[in-house]
């Protein structure tokens, strides 16, 4: 037997990538020197580059080959699909010489002798030019699964083989410029992990649209994994925080549950099929909470790994799976992460719309940017040729068959798939924004018509219409370190790894109203008085809380989940998180907000902030609030958190609002706990001294501060309200005081208000004055 012929993975590493690939050589570095650390890795053993590359010289293949492929133009795609199934087929129906055939039939008897003779396998291509830093080949060649018996496993290794030619990946490779008969496809057959009676997924090592480096995200689904790449299920999604893996914590900062309704398995009569989930599949998270930090674990130490052998940061794209059987996790493949690997943190390009539109669907959103054009509706991969160059695709999903044509899109759009799907994976890859998961996205959006996809924010939108943008391009290498400190003013959860890469010193001012409002969307007196809602209401909080049988927590979780998020994003930074400042006519917004809520004149000056916490009749909301804190300090382990309670208007109010906390578990000093008081009303200033007695310190927020000031209700007749702002006389001396009262007190004192972002002159009168922090919105940083 040629040696060259077959490898086993317990015997090569990435030093083997010319003769295995880049997935077999990844896979046989870890069993090397992953699994020894207690890292679950399947083995099996390889069809070599040698073997591929002696094929094709001893059977004429390499010169039919080369003659298909004269002339070739990847823009023909007529031509293209022609030139490419002609290949493929030729190496299908070609015999493998008799010592290559021995060689893997030896092969296959010893390994069988290892795992069992009925054992099944999967049976993997793996290019020699795939899975390297700077050239990711997102399933640009076939994986065939459940493969069982000799006879199975040499006709599969052979198409395997015969994937190197199909459209997309002659299309990709032409495209970044690879030579088609330099790259060699090796095979590698490999003990399957029966997730088909389990989950499977893909894990990152970073978050894989900021290329923040920090945390871990997993995504999974029901049964085999093929279904998430091709992004035909919208799949689970946890987020973990490294920082704090391995220690007495659970710092999952995010869980979200997956439109989960189908799921591939093992087939009767063919390899695989795919069928429909249970109800109780669909409303519940595939992996326990102890499952998901310890493939969490696994990947940190592969990243380390790969990290301390490449010398330089290298995150890691994952696929694992659980056993069904046994229940047994496993990390079944690994490849550098190819996106933010080398990317320049240090400049950034901000998107911002100008303009608001009409929304046509949502989804989830890849690529933080803005683009517009006409919509081509194709749902069929046999119409892509009607695709033309910078039209938005919308489709149901897509896989390599696309990607003659993704490269060709100002945007994608797609019904389903999540974050690792296809879609998003050769999006983020081309630079081009997506809107995967829309679910209707097909049916709302029709060939011709004029949209803007806008991935920026949370959630990706695709409004009507063609709207105005603009794009700034800044860098933080030159911005020198000033004595006052730079804080942001951050709602968003979805935007905060982002904008954690520009200079700052934490966040001042974290809101927790767009939480509630976005991620919540329900009252929190409508959950806590489920039971008792009219059907109607019931209904309603029920589909936004899929997967929760406690509604309360369910809005528990989701407040810590979107705190944990921004609190991850700038630890070991100060986060000050404000409690809820919702107006009534705010809540009365919410799902269910119409039955807590009275109707008042002026809201700006009503039953809000420290007041609210007091009362009786919403204490049990404010709970609510302080269990999602507590979550995240004492089970995330995010001590970085610190609390800001808004529109205190006494002392009294204040101590109040204290012993509320201190009696729910979040007392004042406690584990380094700061609770700091909103400046914003003249009684602040005036009593500053007796309010200091019980806070650490105070954020003016200048708006407030000024309509108090004033007598101008900042929402309210807009003859009046252009009279002052920030800048009148009488708010400054206010605010001069108190800055000097802090400082006397040895207590913090910042600012978390508009004022400095919009007036230039403001924020230097601020700096003039002492004051420690002043906290701006992003864009207004730099």
């Amino acid at each position: 037997m040629n040696k060259t012929f077959i490898k086993y993975f317990e015997d090569v590493g990435i030093e083997d990538i010319n003769e295995v690939g880049g997935k077999n050589a990844s896979l046989g570095e870890m069993i090397q020197n992953i699994s020894p650390k207690g890292v679950n890795i399947p083995g099996g053993y390889i069809v070599t580059a040698s073997a591929y590359h002696y094929f094709l010289s001893q059977t004429g293949l390499l010169e039919f080959i080369t003659n298909t492929l004269k002339g070739l133009n990847t823009k023909d795609l007529p031509d293209l699909s022609k030139k490419a199934k002609a290949i493929r087929e030729k190496i299908k129906k070609t015999d493998f010489p008799r010592d290559l055939q021995e060689a893997i039939i030896s092969a296959q008897k010893a390994i069988e002798k290892k795992f069992g003779k009925k054992t099944d396998f999967a049976v993997r291509s793996s290019a020699t030019a795939e899975d390297l830093p700077g050239a990711s080949f997102a399933g640009e060649h076939e994986t065939y699964l459940n493969v069982c018996g000799t006879n199975n496993i040499l006709k599969a290794v052979r198409e395997a083989m015969a994937s190197l030619f199909t459209d997309r990946a002659i299309s990709y490779r032409a495209h970044r410029g690879f030579d088609h008969l330099k790259i060699a496809l090796s095979v590698g057959i490999q003990e399957m992990v029966r997730s088909d009676q389990g989950c499977s997924g893909i894990i990152f090592t970073l978050d894989t649209e900021s290329g923040f480096p920090n945390v871990v995200l997993i995504h999974g689904s029901w049964g085999l994994g093929e279904l998430i790449v091709q992004g035909e299920v919208i799949p689970d999604e946890f987020l973990i925080f490294k920082e704090n893996l391995g220690k007495d914590f659970v710092p999952i900062i995010e869980k979200k549950l997956g439109v989960k309704n189908q799921k591939m398995v093992y087939g009767d009569r063919t390899p695989t099929r795919i069928v429909g989930t249970s109800q109780k599949e669909r409303a519940s998270f595939i992996l326990t909470d102890r499952e998901i930090l310890q493939l969490a674990l696994w990947s940190v130490e592969i990243e380390k790994h790969y990290t301390k052998r490449a010398g330089k940061w290298t995150p890691m794209d994952l696929e694992w799976a659980k056993d069904g059987k046994t229940g047994k996790l496993y990390i079944i493949q690994a490849r550098p992460e190819t996106i933010h690997a080398n990317r320049d943190f240090s400049k950034i390009l901000t998107y911002k719309r100008l303009e608001d539109g009409k929304e046509i669907v949502r989804g989830a959103s890849v690529g933080s940017k803005i683009a517009v054009g006409c919509a081509r509706v194709i749902v069929s991969p046999s119409k892509i040729g009607q695709f033309q160059k910078d039209e938005i695709l919308v489709t149901e999903a897509t896989d390599p068959d696309w990607e003659p044509i993704m490269k060709m899109a100002s945007a994608i759009v797609t019904d389903s798939g999540g974050r690792t799907s296809h879609a998003a994976i050769v999006s983020r890859e081309m630079g081009i924004p997506a809107v995967v998961g829309c679910k209707e996205a097909t049916e709302k959006i029709e060939t011709g018509d004029k949209i803007t996809v806008d991935t920026t924010g949370n959630d990706g939108v695709v409004y009507e219409g063609i709207l105005k943008f603009e794009i700034l391009e800044q860098t933080t290498k030159k911005i020198p370190k000033t004595k006052t400190k730079i804080m942001l003013n951050i709602a968003t959860p979805g935007t905060a790894f982002e904008k954690s890469f520009l200079p700052n010193d934490g966040v001042g001012l974290l809101r927790e109203e767009f939480i509630i409002a976005s991620e919540i969307g329900v009252h929190p007196m409508a959950v806590i008085n489920y039971t008792k809602l009219p059907k109607a209401l019931k209904s309603q909080i029920d589909e936004k809380s899929f997967g929760y049988l406690d509604k309360k927590q369910f809005y528990a979780d989701k407040l810590a989940f979107g705190i944990a998020k921004i609190a991850a994003a700038f630890y070991p930074k100060p986060v000050i998180v404000r409690f809820s400042d919702f107006k009534t006519n705010e809540y009365q917004t919410l799902i269910g907000g119409e039955l807590y809520e009275m109707e008042e004149e002026n809201p700006m000056i009503g039953f809000r902030g420290a007041s609210r916490y007091c009362n009786p009749d919403f204490l049990l909301a404010f709970l609510l609030e302080i269990e999602a804190i507590k979550k995240v300090r004492d089970e995330m382990g995010l001590s970085n958190v610190c609390l800001m309670i808004p529109f205190c208007r006494t002392v009294e109010e204040g101590e109040k609002v204290i012993k509320i906390l201190k009696e729910n578990g979040l007392e004042h000093g406690k584990d380094g706990l700061k609770i700091y008081v909103m400046c914003e009303i003249p009684s602040n200033v005036i009593l500053a001294d007796d309010f200091l007695q019980i806070f650490d310190g105070m954020s003016i927020g200048s708006n407030d501060l000024t309509q108090l000031t004033l007598g101008i209700d900042r929402d309210g007749n807009e003859l009046i309200r252009s009279i002052s702002n920030e800048n009148d006389k009488s708010v400054k001396k206010l605010i001069s005081q108190v800055i000097e009262t802090c400082k006397t007190k040895g207590k913090y004192i910042g600012i978390c208000g508009q004022a400095p972002s919009d007036y230039p002159e403001f924020a230097k009168f601020l700096v003039h004055e002492g004051i420690e922090s002043i906290s701006l919105n992003p864009d207004s940083v730099i």
